[in-house]
């Protein structure tokens, strides 16, 4: 996969594409160069993804799209995730997005198990690896095969069965995220209403039983409440996989201030290891950068990670094909090639490393 990216990169950029030895076309390929360089040193990873327009949320049947763009840009690994409230979801009369209706009971697992078969027809026919662990994930990538970790945003569909997640895990499943848009058992999220004051004392079993299996723990959408109370139970380091930080100036006035965190939300994550994925939803790459800059500033290098959540609405990395032209960003915004290489897949290994094995 490398040299062929290599190859095809160089070619759009000193030729036809571009003007050629001209000093901008020299310095953009230069920069573009750097960037693939630490994709290849680097197991880059998103780590929070539906893979799309034709992915995983969509209508679409399983197809290439995926692989082919993580090809094109030299994505390493995307955390592909499964949303068992999907049927639940519409927009209200303010166009926020949230669970419309009541699950029937039995409803959400019923269609979570059918989104996992469609996991398993893209990775069985289209060209995608499964990474059960640390080991997978470097295997696949020295042989340049991109690969995806197995994801659930939102446990709704266990409705208090434990053993439900056991069988994800089975399924191969490697990370899950608490809550979504939907009330269930666990705990509260940041749009719904509170009514838990926090995580419940099932939630607790549930991230015990993710260290015992060996999940990555997820508390993306979670209310800071439910968030201070998980870092309590928790034996191993937390992710929080999209978001930004609040009043974000990168990412300007927007109608998912609700989905933003403070802070000391975020240093809570720090605290057990782990690290916050910033979302592609920003005007522009060099933005985008920004925004990484911005939770940086809060936690550190070490503790942020890459979470695009494409393809929910509009962002500034639509498509796969534009990866490497976000660590080209990052390394244009005074990242070093170090630094970007944790952010853009390092850090995330680490959790992934402890929580799987």
């Amino acid at each position: 996969m490398w040299s062929t990216i290599v190859t095809s990169v160089g070619a759009m950029l000193t030729g036809s594409a571009g003007l050629r030895g001209s000093t901008a076309a020299a310095q953009t390929a230069e920069n573009t160069s750097a960037a693939l360089d630490v994709l290849r040193k680097s197991i880059s990873v998103d780590v929070h993804t539906h893979g799309g327009t034709a992915g995983i949320t969509s209508q679409a049947p399983p197809n290439d799209s995926i692989v082919n763009g993580m090809k094109a840009g030299s994505l390493a690994v995307a955390c592909l995730a499964v949303v068992p409230d999907g049927p639940l979801l519409g927009r209200n009369a303010a166009g926020v997005l949230g669970a419309l209706r009541t699950p029937e009971p039995g409803e959400l697992y019923k269609y979570h198990l059918g989104r996992l078969d469609w996991v398993d027809e893209v990775l069985a026919n289209h060209g995608l690896r499964r990474a059960l662990s640390a080991s997978d994930l470097a295997a696949a990538h020295a042989a340049g095969q991109p690969s995806i970790v197995s994801d659930v945003e939102g446990l709704d569909f266990l409705e208090g069965k434990l053993e439900r997640l056991d069988e994800s895990h089975k399924r191969g499943v490697r990370h899950v995220q608490l809550v979504h848009y939907t009330p269930n058992e666990i705990g509260d999220f940041q749009t719904g209403t509170v009514t838990h004051q926090g995580l419940t004392a099932f939630g607790a079993e549930v991230i015990r039983a993710c260290h015992r299996l060996g999940l990555v723990c997820d508390v993306a959408h979670a209310t800071e409440d439910t968030v201070k109370q998980a870092v309590k139970v928790a034996t191993k380091p937390l992710l929080l996989s999209h978001t930004a930080i609040a009043d974000s100036p990168a990412m300007g006035p927007t109608p998912l201030k609700g989905r933003q965190i403070s802070g000391d939300h975020a240093r809570l994550i720090a605290e057990t290891g782990g690290a916050v994925g910033i979302w592609h939803f920003f005007p522009s790459l060099e933005k985008y950068v920004d925004g990484l800059k911005e939770m940086v500033d809060v936690v550190g290098v070490e503790h942020v990670c890459i979470g695009t959540d494409q393809q929910v609405s509009p962002g500034s990395l639509q498509d796969y094909s534009k990866w490497v032209h976000l660590v080209a960003a990052m390394l244009r915004g005074g990242f070093t090639p170090e630094e970007a290489g944790k952010i853009a897949g390092g850090n995330y290994l680490r959790i992934f490393s402890t929580a799987v094995g």
